[in-house]
């Protein structure tokens, strides 16, 4: 049978010199052991709080490297795994995440990330994410809590935004802290700013982009807001000149001139870049007119209390069943009286019914019950109207045209006269 990798480092039962003899620990081997130990169950009872501020982008990144050592069978020091390793991300006590809050994990063997800007009206209160880590190659599971406390930014919003879209980069590339620095370095050069923050990314595809083809290495493209304190710069500005926009509805690319401080890394659409200057900023509510079609305002709705009395459906419920009960019982009544205490009777209708009419109807009774009588025996004699007859010249009898061997089946119900 094959040990577990921590029997190498000694026999457990030995330190107490119960069970398996007298075999002893090193000092060495037994502090490895134990930091060993503690570094896994610390691992698995450890929770992380980090203190991001409310409207400045926030990202976390789940690295898989932090949760490879709880899942058993565990790494010897030095060891290198490589299991599968996906993750998934609530609030805790909700299937979902906050609203402000994303997740995006490319393949098993990346890293996750949650990303976003946390809003004002979560100021001061801890939200408390759960995170689990399922590796696909054991099905082990391992759970931590992330406690994001949100505080209050100094100057928040920023007066000054700018959105841009940048075409080369996917969401977890631009999330990188290395290549967001570098972006906005080049917004700094461009705008001047004494305070630059990065608000919020976005994905193209949560905007409504396609899916790029994957072909030539092609991206899905991410939105990237960022908030200065000063006014935008001219060059920013340069996008809304008449000659630019005509560009931009030609689907021409715009000619700008701080371009060239971003084309080394990265490429920006500059028809899709968004100003919103919140100082100009004017409220935009209009005073509802009331007129055909717009009900006039109700109010709050206000529910009925809980001290309603209760009500007696009895006396309903015996009316609801015997006004139709009794309706239906006249009727009934009525019709039992026209069917059965108002006939008049065989002979009755015998003595208004003329003579030659019962005669006739006699006829027709009696040649039925011939017809029935044949059809249940085909051994009787002939009917009458199969009997010889006499030759209207001659006066000779003429036989019938059937013989005493001839199938009755087939017999003629009326001679034909020659």
């Amino acid at each position: 049978m094959q040990l577990p990798w921590w029997w190498e480092l000694g026999d457990p039962c030995a330190w107490t010199g119960q069970g398996r003899g007298t075999r002893r620990m090193s000092p060495a081997t037994t502090g490895t052991f134990l930091l060993t130990v503690y570094t896994i169950f610390s691992k698995v009872h450890s929770d992380r709080n980090v203190y991001p501020s409310a409207g400045v982008l926030f990202v976390h990144v789940l690295e898989r490297e932090y949760f490879k050592g709880e899942f058993p069978p565990y790494p010897k020091p030095g060891e290198i795994s490589n299991d599968p390793i996906t993750f998934n991300t609530n609030l805790m006590g909700y299937p979902d995440r906050p609203g402000w809050l994303r997740y995006i994990q490319r393949t098993p063997y990346s890293d996750g990330v949650l990303y976003g800007s946390p809003t004002a009206e979560n100021v001061g209160k801890p939200t408390v994410i759960e995170i689990t880590a399922y590796n696909r190659r054991t099905f082990e599971t391992a759970r931590h809590n992330l406690i994001i406390n949100i505080m209050s930014a100094e100057d928040f919003p920023l007066p000054y935004q700018a959105e841009f879209f940048i075409k080369n980069m996917n969401v977890e590339e631009m999330l990188a802290s290395e290549v967001l620095g570098d972006f906005l370095g080049a917004v700094k050069n461009v705008w001047q700013p004494e305070r630059l923050n990065a608000i919020n990314i976005t994905s193209a595809l949560d905007r409504g982009g396609r899916v790029p083809l994957p072909i030539n290495d092609m991206k899905e493209g991410v939105y990237v807001m960022v908030g200065a304190d000063v006014p935008f710069s001219s060059c920013l500005r340069e996008v809304e000149n008449p000659q630019n926009q005509l560009r931009c509805s030609q689907e021409m690319e715009p000619v700008i001139t701080c371009d060239k401080k971003f084309r080394t890394q990265f490429y920006i659409d500059w028809c899709k870049i968004s100003l919103v200057d919140k100082t100009k900023q004017v409220s935009t509510y209009q005073e509802v007119i009331r007129g055909e079609g717009i009900l006039p305002d109700g109010g709050e709705y206000k529910p009925p209390s809980d001290s309603l009395k209760s009500r007696d459906y009895y006396t309903d419920f015996l009316v609801t069943l015997a006004v139709p009960s009794a309706v239906a019982l006249v009727l009934f009544l009525i019709l039992a009286y026209i069917m059965c205490c108002r006939r008049e009777g065989v002979e009755k209708r015998n003595m208004q019914t003329p003579d030659i009419q019962l005669v006739h109807h006699s006829a027709i009774q009696k040649s039925t019950k011939e017809l029935r009588d044949m059809s249940k025996n085909r051994e009787i004699a002939w009917p009458l109207s199969t009997l010889p007859v006499f030759h209207p010249v001659t006066g000779e009898i003429i036989p019938p045209l059937h013989t005493d061997n001839y199938e009755s089946t087939n017999m003629p119900l009326m001679q034909t006269q020659q």
